[in-house]
């Protein structure tokens, strides 16, 4: 009788098996579909051949024909928003767990993954039940996995080879859509300049999970975002900054969003005795990024030897995980290669950086006196009008190399005092705001 149970369990496991299978397989069918029929040449050609079919037509055509190019040219430049009738629901919208998904893009530098980062460590600290999951384009996932972090990673467009912008965001649908299933999270939020189309569709069919965007306000003039993008989120969360935010009745504005406070950095003598640096030495700390989208090999060696002159200089380089490594050497100058290296913060005792936002919120938090020279090649993010504002509050001085002397900008650079700027950490508003946390 036992065993008779048992093969029946089994077959009513096999079966459910085979059914959810199925429902898996349909979905993906359905997705590839739509995304054919929503493809320029299935659209073009569709309007054409309807027209045959249907002679009546045939004499509205030159005037149908340009119109429809002209809509679907629009739509690809995000000027006018794309159909979403076809999107397909998800069938098991009520069944939530008590989960978040966090999607940090891959930027030129660390600021989206750092500020999910920082959210995520948050939100472990306050509700420990949550599952935190990660799905992201970034390559640094050991430090996930370092936080025991469940991570799904999908490289990043130009990382395959002739894969084009329709076949990623496929990609992205398709592993989302996996995501989804498999966590059935509550939240989702999105940290990135521009939110990718195959995201955008699957976020869609979960109509009964809350989603977020997380995007910077410092972004360039002339640079847009597709017209319907805020539309698939509940809300948009403006980290604040340096620079003035004008908030739109989706944004919601919090104070800047911090991986590392001042409290839980290392000492100041434990991180040079980790540097192995003295406690007499002026040490100055220089990160100017990855060097991803701007060569910065020349304009380093520059800062190096400018800082080099004075004597009593101690150089530590912030080598980035997502850059290549550096040649550089000096019996003054120490390497490191980590992450957040924050955590050194407390052992410095003036920086040159580039303006991402991290560095900035970093630098300004711990009061290091700081030398920004700004990624002018950045898509999306004003550096400069970020930068600025430390000029305007005394801590901080900016170069652009326009006849300015970089050696003057170094020397004024080390005559200038510690200014600590006490700021409550965005983290805890983030959490409030999209009422993760259980009562």
């Amino acid at each position: 009788m036992g065993d008779d149970a048992d093969v029946v369990s089994s077959a009513t496991d096999l079966g459910e098996h085979s059914y959810q299978a199925t429902v898996r397989k349909y979905r993906r069918n359905q997705r590839e579909l739509r995304r054919l029929r929503s493809t320029v040449s299935f659209q073009l050609g569709l309007h054409l051949t309807t027209a045959i079919r249907q002679p009546w037509r045939l004499i509205a055509l030159p005037i149908t024909f340009p119109l429809l190019c002209l809509k679907l040219g629009l739509q690809k430049l995000g000027k006018k928003p794309m159909e979403r009738e076809n999107l397909l629901l998800n069938l098991e919208q009520g069944n939530r767990k008590h989960c978040v998904v966090l999607f940090p893009t891959n930027g030129v530098g660390f600021g989206h993954f750092t500020r999910m980062y920082a959210v995520a460590r948050e939100l472990r600290e306050t509700d420990p039940s949550l599952e935190i999951v990660f799905f992201t384009p970034m390559p640094t996932l050991h430090i996930l996995y370092n936080e025991q972090f469940p991570t799904y990673h999908l490289a990043g467009k130009y990382k395959h080879a002739d894969m084009t912008s329709t076949q990623w965001n496929g990609l992205v649908e398709d592993m989302l859509h996996m995501v989804f299933e498999m966590h059935r999270p509550s939240w989702f939020i999105f940290d990135g300049a521009y939110p990718y189309r195959g995201m955008l569709n699957a976020v869609a069919s979960q109509s009964h999970m809350k989603k977020w965007w997380m995007r910077r306000g410092s972004m360039k003039r002339k640079k847009s975002i597709p017209v319907d993008s805020t539309s698939f989120f509940d809300g948009v969360i403006i980290p604040s900054e340096g620079v003035e935010i004008a908030e739109d009745e989706d944004g919601h504005v919090v104070p800047p969003i911090l991986a590392v406070e001042p409290e839980n950095a290392w000492s100041r003598d434990f991180a040079r005795s980790r540097l192995a640096v003295s406690e007499g030495a002026f040490l100055v700390y220089v990160q100017l990024g990855a060097g991803r989208i701007n060569d910065i090999e020349n304009i380093l060696d520059d800062v190096l030897n400018a800082l080099y002159a004075h004597s009593q200089v101690h150089v530590v380089l912030g080598e980035s995980m997502l850059g290549d490594r550096l040649p550089f050497i000096h019996e003054r100058l120490r390497v490191i290669r980590d992450y957040p290296n924050a955590m050194y913060a407390q052992a410095f005792d003036a920086s040159v950086q580039a303006g991402g936002y991290n560095s900035y919120q970093e630098m300004r938090r711990f009061g290091i006196p700081t030398l920004f020279i700004p990624n002018t090649e950045t898509g999306m993010d004003d550096q400069i009008a970020r930068c600025r504002k430390a000029e305007q509050e005394g801590w901080g001085l900016v170069y652009v190399g326009q006849g300015e002397s970089l050696e003057a900008k170094i020397s004024h650079l080390l005559t200038l005092e510690s200014e600590p700027k006490v700021v409550e950490n965005g983290t805890k508003a983030v959490i409030d705001l999209m009422k993760i946390v259980q009562e």
